[in-house]
């Protein structure tokens, strides 16, 4: 196991994409922590790890306010005595589902709140864990983009340059973070299913983009596991300031 006796937090956690970090990372041996604004939720994927004897933290976190990411931080330290691992999942995407339409026919307030959450919230979060990581002299933060950013996907501006910005962040952090050997790397996935089962409109959705991929089968939140679980380890202890495209090959770069 990569990750034994590191302790990783991962936001947004408690389902989808996020949930399936959350399982990865203690499968590698870490300590978890879920910080989601749905607190049952996180209590219940918590639960789950734990009765197979893993050790983990159901934390309620809204991204987009410091006070919140600050006692995000401040728990988890107190409970594990350190933070090693930041996964910079949480996104206004799906849950709630964001307006679809033309850039100029978006509401105004949602696009302030997307921001606040997709963009703001990484920053908040890896501001909040920097003292202990700092103090380590270590720490692997991993940001979420998206593959949308490559196309410039039409009717979702406010998503789309909100992980354009992700990716920005990524590398501006990177260049600070060096000197306490802290690695900041990013990830962008593909369209990947991680709604409900029964979400058949969103199934036909992205089996329309598995043509565009050179893996032609759909992409589901296990198919971004390993690239986490290698970022966040010793293995990538040398790479920092990079973006690896996990979508079945969707965007070659």
């Amino acid at each position: 196991m990569r990750l034994e006796g590191k302790v990783a937090i991962v936001t947004g956690g408690a389902a989808g994409i996020g949930r399936a970090y959350f399982f990865g990372l203690a499968r590698e041996g870490a300590k978890t922590i879920i910080a989601d604004i749905n607190e049952k939720a996180a209590i219940a994927t918590v639960r789950e790890i734990e009765s197979k004897g893993g050790k983990a933290l159901a934390l309620k976190v809204d991204v987009s306010d410091p006070q919140s990411t600050l006692a995000m931080a401040q728990k988890t330290a107190d409970t594990f005595g350190r933070i090693d691992i930041l996964v910079n999942n949480a996104a206004f995407y799906m849950r709630p589902t964001i307006t679809r339409a033309p850039f100029q026919e978006l509401p105004l307030d949602e696009w302030d709140r997307v921001m606040a959450v997709n963009l703001k919230g990484p920053f908040l979060c890896s501001r909040a864990v920097l003292s202990s990581m700092q103090k380590q002299k270590a720490g692997k933060i991993i940001n979420i983009s998206s593959d949308t950013i490559y196309f410039g996907v039409t009717t979702m501006a406010h998503y789309v340059a909100s992980k354009a910005g992700v990716i920005g962040l990524t590398r501006a952090m990177a260049r600070e973070l060096g000197p306490w050997n802290i690695n900041v790397n990013c990830i962008a996935p593909g369209s990947t299913f991680s709604e409900d089962p029964d979400d058949l409109e969103r199934l036909e959705f992205r089996k329309q983009r598995v043509s565009m991929q050179i893996l032609q089968r759909l992409e589901m939140p296990e198919d971004l596991v390993g690239a986490v679980s290698f970022l966040t380890s010793d293995d990538a202890a040398f790479m920092t300031g990079q973006t690896l495209n996990v979508d079945g090959g969707r965007v070659r770069s």
